[in-house]
């Protein structure tokens, strides 16, 4: 990536008549990795904490700002999309959190596993499908992720399992993958993701039970935006500490806001899975600038001043950003190549997504069995029947 950004920009130069400008700073000049300072995390029934003074190499701080620009990017145009009326339907959008996801990522391996509610698009790039796959199915569209008949929150790949539309429901099911994991001894974990507002949900603490019993190698990780739907995490929850749910689980709290903090606190939680210690609890911090879904304009039970003050003061962006940008780890053009690329892969992927031919009716059905031979679906009517291939 940093060659593909080294050509772009001397290019670019070039044509701007400041080549020679551009040669005067080599990649050379560069700090090649740093030391940061980070918030401690407050910790429940742990003898030992994440640690607070970390290091980020200037190849990992572009990594991590080419996928948060992505996600956000990609986030913004399916607004506009679902305001044009060409994507339909449940729409949850991830603007805001997008340091959550990257961090996560960041700590463990793609063969890990990870599931999470239906606010999906972002962890399903991170998990590895593409934009244009992404954004197809969005729209309902034969090249989207799952074939254009999952939408908004029901997106897979490998080694993740949606991108699930029942709160909560997703818990017993990352614990059932953990107890693969365990079972088959691959020291592998599964991520368990879930929100604030599905966090007073029976079957979590159920879960909690049987992971705690079995000692799964499960992190369930509490995205806390602030908000379940329109509703407050003070006027929902009798405790707002979610991190001490558990209550035999041990538990980090962590400044969601900040990649350096979520990827320090999920390799901490990782290498307590993969010790044999079992399941771990963490509560990210975080915060959606969109509303509850696209349906939800976000400003009837916040103001749009909240919204504007968590933007200037901490965004996960423009965090990474200054840092990179302070510490002389990137120059002010070469984030903005980045952009330019970003943009771009944006908008070719809308483009797709809005000129991809929907599926034929022939497929609707498909994809039931995974190695079955044809089964024959019975329709809306005994005598409607429809064929399903794996």
């Amino acid at each position: 990536m940093l060659t593909n950004i080294s050509n772009v920009l001397r290019a670019c130069a070039q044509r701007n008549g400041a080549a020679a400008v551009m040669s005067a700073r080599s990649y050379a000049d560069f700090t090649t990795q740093a030391t940061f300072e980070i918030k401690k995390c407050d910790v429940f029934k742990l003898d030992e904490a994440p640690a607070t003074e970390v290091v980020m190499t200037r190849e990992e701080g572009l990594k991590y700002y080419h996928t948060m620009q992505t996600m956000r990017r990609m986030e913004l145009k399916a607004d506009q999309l679902y305001k044009q009326k060409i994507i339909r339907g449940f729409c949850h959008l991830y603007d805001g959190q997008e340091a959550c996801a990257v961090g996560i990522e960041a700590a463990i391996n793609l063969t890990d596993h990870l599931i999470t509610a239906y606010r999906a698009h972002g962890y399903t790039y991170t998990r590895g499908g593409t934009v244009k796959e992404i954004m197809a199915e969005l729209t309902g569209r034969r090249g989207g992720i799952a074939k254009g008949k999952g939408g908004s929150m029901h997106m897979y790949c490998k080694n993740f399992y949606g991108g699930n539309g029942i709160v909560g429901a997703q818990v017993p099911l990352g614990a059932g993958v953990a107890l693969a994991c365990k079972y088959q001894g691959n020291n592998e974990l599964c991520v368990c993701l879930y929100g604030d507002g599905a966090a007073n949900q029976g079957q979590i603490f159920e879960t909690y039970n049987m992971a705690s019993l079995w000692k799964l190698p499960v992190i369930f990780i509490c995205e806390n935006n602030r908000y379940g739907m329109g509703t407050s995490v003070e006027r929902a929850a009798a405790s707002t500490d979610y991190f001490k749910r558990g209550e035999f689980i041990p538990g980090l709290r962590v400044d969601g806001m900040d990649v350096l903090c979520v990827r320090e606190a999920t390799r901490f939680a990782a290498d307590h899975c993969r010790s044999g210690k079992g399941p771990i609890l963490m509560e990210l911090q975080t915060y959606r600038y969109h509303g509850h879904s696209m349906s939800d304009p976000g400003v009837s039970y916040r103001t749009r001043e909240e919204i504007q003050e968590v933007r200037s003061k901490s965004d996960p962006i423009s965090l990474l950003k200054d840092r990179l940008l302070s510490n002389n780890m990137a120059s002010v053009e070469e984030l903005k190549v980045i952009d330019v690329e970003v943009r771009k892969e944006i908008e070719d992927a809308a483009q797709f997504a809005t000129t991809d031919p929907e599926p034929p009716l022939d497929d609707l059905c498909n994809h039931i069995f995974s190695n079955n031979p044809p089964v024959e679906v019975r329709g809306t009517n005994p005598w409607a029947k429809l064929k399903s291939v794996s």
